[in-house]
C-alpha cells in the first residue's frame, strides 16, 4: 500500500486530496496545526488515515513530522499544502512576517526534511516531493508582496533541489504545482470579484493528477498558464505602472 503525507490537510485543497488518496487505497498521513479537523479525516477512514498536530513554524515542527513518517512506516510522497497571505496592499507587518514563516521558512523545514528522509532511505520505488505554490510566484504583485516573493522562493528552492537530487543520485522526483485563484479560505480576506476563480472540485483532481503522473511543474489551470506567460512578457518599466488590484 502506497503512502502519502499531506502537511496543510485542515482544510482546502489540502483536506480534499487527502480524502481522495485515501477512498484510491492509500495510506495517508495528514498534518496540520488544527488537530480537531484532522480527526474527522481519522474518523471518515480509520483505517487508512493517521494525522498528527503540526505547526511548521514551531521547533518541534520536523521531529513531529519525522514521527508520523514513522507511524505511517514510510512515505512515498510528500504534499507540502500549507499556505497562508494573500491580500495585504497595506503591508501590515504581521501579515507579511507570518506568510514569511509559514510560505518560507515552514516550508523550508518541512521539504528539507523530507529530501534528507530520501536521500537516507534510498527508495527502491521513487519518493516524490509535491509543494502547492502559486502562479503569484511569477511576479512580485504590490498587493501581496511577501506572498508573491514567498511563492517565488518556493519554485526556486524546489528548481535547486531537483538539480541537488540529480547530482547526488537521490531517488526524488520533483513537483512544483502552481494553482491559481482557488475558492478557498485563503481567498476569504481578499477582493470578491476576483477573476478565473476555480473549485475545488475542479483543482483537486488536477493536483492529484500532477503528483500520479510526476510532473515537474504543473500549473492550474490551461487559463492560468496563458495569464501567467503573458506576464512574464511584460518588461519591469510596464509592469511596475499595472494597477493590479483585481
Amino acid at each position: 500500500m502506497r503512502k502519502i503525507i499531506i502537511i496543510g490537510a485542515s482544510s482546502g485543497i489540502g483536506m480534499r486530496v487527502a480524502a481522495d488518496f485515501a477512498r484510491m487505497g492509500w495510506r495517508v498521513g495528514v498534518a496540520a496545526r488544527r488537530g480537531e479537523l484532522l480527526k474527522t479525516l481519522k474518523d471518515q477512514f480509520p483505517d487508512r488515515v493517521e494525522y498528527s498536530e503540526i505547526d511548521v513554524t514551531a521547533p518541534d515542527a520536523v521531529e513531529r513530522f519525522n514521527d508520523l513518517i514513522e507511524t505511517l512506516d514510510g512515505m512515498d510522497v510528500l504534499l507540502y499544502a500549507a499556505g497562508c497571505g494573500w491580500y495585504n496592499p497595506a503591508l501590515d507587518p504581521a501579515d507579511d512576517e507570518r506568510t514569511v514563516q509559514v510560505n518560507v521558512l515552514g516550508f523550508t523545514k518541512i521539504v528539507n526534511a523530507a529530501y534528507r528522509y530520501y536521500k537516507q532511505t534510498a527508495n527502491v520505488s521513487r519518493g516524490r516531493i509535491a509543494v502547492l505554490t502559486s502562479v503569484a510566484g511569477v511576479k512580485g504583485l504590490g498587493i501581496s508582496a511577501a506572498y508573491s516573493a514567498s511563492k517565488r522562493y518556493q519554485w526556486t528552492y524546489l528548481q535547486a533541489l531537483d538539480q541537488l537530487a540529480h547530482q547526488q543520485h537521490v531517488n526524488v522526483g520533483i513537483t512544483d504545482i502552481r494553482p491559481g485563484f482557488v475558492r478557498t479560505d485563503l481567498l476569504k480576506n481578499g477582493p470578491t470579484d476576483l477573476p478565473m476563480v476555480m473549485s475545488l472540485d475542479y483543482v483537486a483532481p488536477r493536483v492529484e493528477r500532477a503528483i500520479l503522473r510526476g510532473y515537474r511543474v504543473a500549473t492550474i489551470d490551461s487559463r492560468w498558464a496563458v495569464v501567467t506567460g503573458l506576464w512574464r512578457m511584460i518588461p519591469a518599466c510596464l509592469w511596475r505602472r499595472l494597477a493590479i488590484d483585481f
